[in-house]
């Protein structure tokens, strides 16, 4: 149950994500979307349930995040880029990356001398978050249909397989220590806060504004993937703060 609920949150994480892109490009062609959503029916009855999930829980949490001071919001959101770290170290490795791999464990053994709250790395290089879903596309599995799953939101079979495994395999999960098991309980409800609440007014002109918000997630989630596919090792950070970019 405890690896269920951490898959959840991330995958309502996603859901925000495909959301706030969807106010910041473009949507492929219907032919192509029509194509990878067979099972639209029942997948626009999901949505709407997560959507109501975001009304009455992450949303109202966001405007709390929000009400923080300046520096309790920097501390939560590098404490929430702080707990990926182990996952993109294990995929990187997967993916023959041994250099992000080497980049992304040593973030997280000195940033976790503050247990992530204080970003002590500094000019060092970051590295490139990635998690399962990037290690099989690297070896060139298929995305398959596009499905939406209560809770866990919007993605493919291949992206929602990715973040089960990404949720079991996680190095914290491992560490048997008091520390490492109230990190592991407090890391996904910061993570969905907290990137909600650094994007709120994004995503809520599109939540709020959009004719029909379900396919225009639904089209501008395949077409991240479709650019990821294109390019693998593109970091999803810089890529969504070049969407924000153009906004301003």
């Amino acid at each position: 149950m405890k690896a269920l609920s951490k898959i959840c949150g991330l995958r309502i994480s996603a859901l925000i994500v495909v959301v706030a892109l969807s106010g910041c490009t473009t949507a492929p062609n219907d032919r192509f979307t029509e194509n990878r959503d067979p099972y639209e029916n029942t997948n626009r009855k999901v949505f709407a349930f997560n959507t109501k999930v975001d009304d009455y829980v992450i949303e109202p949490a966001a405007k709390a995040y929000l009400q923080l001071p300046d520096r309790g919001q920097m501390m939560l959101t590098n404490f929430a880029g702080w707990t990926s770290l182990p996952s993109t170290a294990v995929n990187s490795t997967m993916q023959g990356d041994v250099e992000n791999a080497a980049i992304g464990t040593f973030e997280f053994l000195i940033n976790g001398l503050t247990l992530g709250f204080a970003d002590l790395t500094g000019d060092v290089d970051t590295p490139r978050r990635t998690n399962f879903d990037d290690t099989l596309s690297y070896y060139n599995i298929g995305q398959g249909s596009y499905v939406v799953l209560p809770l866990l939101g919007p993605g493919t079979v291949r992206s929602h397989s990715g973040f089960v495994v990404d949720s079991i395999t996680n190095p914290l999960n491992f560490a048997a220590t008091p520390a490492a098991a109230n990190i592991t309980a407090v890391n996904t409800p910061v993570r969905v806060v907290t990137f909600r609440g650094n994007n709120f007014e994004y995503i809520n002109e599109v939540k709020y504004q959009s004719l029909d918000a379900y396919a225009r997630t639904r089209s501008i989630y395949l077409q991240y993937d479709y650019a990821n596919e294109i390019d693998a090792s593109e970091n999803y950070e810089d890529e969504f703060d070049s969407f924000i970019e153009t906004l301003e």
